[in-house]
């Protein structure tokens, strides 16, 4: 099997060495996403609630970018640095699924960089086209 790396100047470049998602056969790994916007701008200092929908804008671009969308998504893990952004964190989650919803794992932890109080990765599924 084949993987193929996903670029998109929809969202936030790589700033380090991997790819904003790599897909392989009918799967798209997109890697943890930050709120950044498409220059690599911090967007919503502060507010979780800015920071999870810019995130989400992050990988809809990138799974759109690799042929799929977020109602392809079948695994989210979300990484916040203070728990109790959890349930403004789970509006935003909410409003860009539809049932069923993904498989998910939430995990509080240290850090991120400067200002950033979120990351989610994602697993989607996407049919491979046919010619």
């Amino acid at each position: 099997m084949t993987r193929n790396a996903v670029l998109t100047a929809r969202a936030a470049p790589p700033k380090g060495v991997y790819s904003q998602a790599v897909r392989a056969g009918d799967l798209v790994f997109v890697s943890g996403q930050l709120p950044l916007d498409a220059n690599g701008a911090l967007v919503g200092e502060g507010d979780i609630r800015a920071q999870t929908q810019a995130v989400f804008d992050n990988i809809a671009a990138i799974l759109d970018a690799a042929g799929a969308s977020l109602d392809q998504v079948v695994k989210t893990t979300v990484f916040l640095t203070d728990i109790d952004d959890f349930a403004a964190m789970n509006e935003i989650y909410a409003a860009n699924f539809a049932p069923p919803y993904p498989a998910r794992s939430t995990i509080e932890i240290g850090r991120l960089p400067p200002g950033m109080r979120i990351e989610i990765e994602c697993i989607a599924f996407a049919e491979r086209k046919t010619a």
